[in-house]
Formats: structure tokens, C-alpha cells, sequence
């Protein structure tokens, strides 16, 4: 018997960035039974020019719900400026490259991720501040640079893309439990810790007796 954890979502998803508390802990609570979480990126947006005014507010609207909903930090102030390219892409590579570097540093790359671009503004679709990221939490920052570059992790980023879309999967964050080859659906979408918490017991106790 296997079992395991599949978290979608991408770094630059407001609502996960909600969920992050959540996530910390449903992932917590399936290690203390024997069952790893698996991240997997899901690609939220891509963009190839910068952001118009008007999507530029519906954007900080969005984020000021998901901030009254969850209670995460958010800076509002400077927020999204003038040129910014809201492009994913980039931040998903970066948590697939530290996954092929060192899988234990792929959730604090993930948390440094979220709480730099939510609460400290840093623009992380730009490779130089992923690395800087990267170093911060461990991470070689030569061999990280390199491992974000490489053809294959764009193609190893695009896999997990692909994944997710085959299965249907249209919003973010979605908590996936995985036992010998079948999937059942723990959320898509924020919900909090005492809803989900039950659920993710129920399975753990069927999955491992735990």
C-alpha cells in the first residue's frame, strides 16, 4: 500500500497564499501517520506584457477578500506597480528546480516565495530574486541558477502543468489524497483547518490504520 499527499497550486495564487496556514498543518498532520505531500505546480497565469489599471484593481480586490477571509498579510501599498508581468511561470520553475535539487527545501523555497511577494512586495517572476530566494533557504545558489535555466526543468514545470489540467483542475489550491493509484479529493479551493482537519483523519485511518 501507498499513500500520499498531492498539493496544487502555484506560489503566486492569493488563495493559497490564504490556505498556506492550512496547508502547513493538513501536511503536518499526514507526516505524523507516515504519508509525505507532493507539490505540484499548477501554473496559475501567464502574461506577456505588464498589467493594465483595470486588472491591476481587480487584482488587489481579490486580494483584499482573500485577505478578510484568511487573515494572511497582505502589502497593499506599492503593490502589483507599473511594468509588473504577472507571469508564474517563472516562481513554479523555481519550486521544480529545488524539488530536483533537494526535495526537503521545496517547502521552505515555497513559504519564502509567498511571504516575499504577499507581504513584502518583491517581485518573484524575476529569476535574480528566485535565487536570492533559494539561497536564502539553502539552496546552492550556483547550482540553483543553473537547475531554473535548464531546458529541463521548464519541461519537468510544464509536466506538472499539464498534469493538473488533464485532471481537470481549474482553480488552486486543490488537496489531492492518493492511495495505490486512486485519487479522492480532499479540497479545491480555500476551506479552513476545521473543516478539512476531519476529513484528512477519515482518510488517514483508512489509508494506514493511523
Amino acid at each position: 500500500m501507498t499513500a500520499r499527499l498531492l498539493y496544487v497550486m502555484d506560489p503566486m495564487c492569493s488563495w493559497c497564499w490564504g490556505f498556506a496556514p492550512v496547508a502547513q498543518a493538513l501536511i503536518a498532520q499526514a507526516a505524523q501517520a507516515g504519508v509525505p505531500t507532493d507539490l505540484v505546480v499548477g501554473g496559475l497565469r501567464s502574461a506577456s506584457g505588464a498589467l493594465d489599471g483595470a486588472t491591476r484593481r481587480y487584482i488587489l480586490d481579490h486580494w483584499q477578500a482573500v485577505a478578510e477571509a484568511t487573515g494572511q498579510g497582505f502589502r497593499f501599498d506599492g503593490a502589483l506597480p507599473d511594468g509588473f508581468v504577472y507571469d508564474t511561470e517563472p516562481a513554479c520553475r523555481a519550486l521544480v528546480a529545488a524539488r530536483q535539487l533537494d526535495e526537503a527545501r521545496v517547502w521552505p523555497l515555497l513559504a519564502a516565495l509567498q511571504s516575499a511577494f504577499y507581504e513584502h512586495g518583491l517581485d518573484i517572476a524575476r529569476p535574480p530574486n528566485l535565487v536570492d530566494l533559494a539561497e536564502r533557504v539553502g539552496l546552492e545558489r550556483s547550482h540553483f541558477a543553473e537547475r531554473l535555466n535548464d531546458p529541463a526543468t521548464r519541461a519537468a514545470t510544464a509536466a506538472d502543468i499539464a498534469w493538473a489540467q488533464g485532471l481537470g483542475i481549474a482553480g488552486f489550491p486543490t488537496l489531492l489524497a492518493e492511495r495505490d493509484g486512486r485519487l479522492a479529493l480532499l479540497t479545491n479551493g480555500y476551506q479552513p483547518l476545521d473543516a478539512l482537519a476531519p476529513l484528512l483523519a477519515r482518510w488517514l485511518h483508512q489509508a494506514t490504520g493511523a
